[in-house]
């Protein structure tokens, strides 16, 4: 079994401050907490970007900001840029974040519209195809973000296209946000056994389910995402204090179930990266 990829999602687009005071805005809250959650054992940071107000952008500018920040303090972390956004964002506006230099090493890639609470995530499939065909011209990796079953064979039959990416895959299975697909061991399972061999996945939980999915994973050697995107607690009533905390607890969930975390140069060997 490989060793444990923990990514940490370190501020979304939409939790806020009010949420949680420890969620960062300014480039240097960012840092802040990237450097957390990589101390801590992430071996990959999963990057929004916000003005310093709190508003999510998409800016290249301002990831480009936030990427030299980062890799100031954290040189060998793995960043993920999202190309999700937020919600009510034009595709143009959300792939900006892919022209950044150097180009990113990986990028998320949303595989399909559905319901995100009260909202709605559009993902045509012709802003699928433009976003494959921008990962393909710059030879960035896309991690497949899943959110609902029926993801994942519309993104593998887009690959067997040429439209998107294809092996070696990775995927994050996003499970239990309201109006998608429930966080069940079930539902997890599921997914897994229908990616193609060799491929890559990593879960996460949203919000309470955030361990109780974590634990699964880690047993059946698939990979963990946490942090403030996904789940601001540590525990059930106790906010977390940094993205670092949630991370810790990971690897110490990870010790005691036997498996080994990854740094960033194994996590790029594990998954088949050429550091640009």
């Amino acid at each position: 079994m490989d060793k444990l990829i923990i990514t940490a999602a370190i501020c979304g687009a939409e939790v806020t401050k009010e949420q949680n005071p420890n969620v960062p805005y300014t480039v240097e809250e960012i840092v802040r907490e990237a450097k957390s959650a990589v101390d801590a054992g992430a071996a990959i940071v999963h990057l929004h970007v916000r003005e310093d107000d709190g508003t999510p952008t998409q800016s290249h500018v301002r990831f480009q900001e936030c990427t030299e920040a980062i890799l100031k303090a954290c040189p060998n972390v793995i960043l993920i840029p999202s190309t999700g956004g937020a919600v009510g964002m034009t595709p143009d506006e959300r792939l900006d974040s892919t022209n950044t230099n150097p180009v990113p090493e990986m990028a998320t890639l949303d595989c399909g519209t559905c319901n995100f609470g009260d909202d709605i995530f559009d993902n045509t499939m012709p802003t699928m195809r433009a976003f494959g065909k921008r990962m393909i011209e710059k030879g960035i990796k896309p991690e497949y973000e899943c959110f609902e079953m029926g993801h994942l064979d519309t993104i593998l039959t887009m690959a067997r296209k040429g439209e998107v990416p294809g092996a070696p895959m990775q995927f994050n299975f996003v499970l239990g946000v309201p109006g998608c697909t429930p966080a069940t061991v079930d539902n997890l399972c599921w997914l897994v056994n229908k990616i193609p061999a060799g491929s890559t996945w990593t879960a996460t939980g949203i919000g309470r389910h955030a361990f109780t999915l974590a634990a699964p994973a880690i047993v059946m050697g698939g990979n963990v995402r946490v942090g403030f995107e996904d789940n601001l607690y540590l525990e059930r009533g106790v906010l977390a204090k940094s993205n670092g905390e949630l991370v810790d607890k990971v690897v110490r969930m990870a010790k005691l179930l036997g498996r080994q975390v990854a740094t960033s140069d194994e996590a790029r060997e594990i998954l088949g990266l050429v550091r640009k």
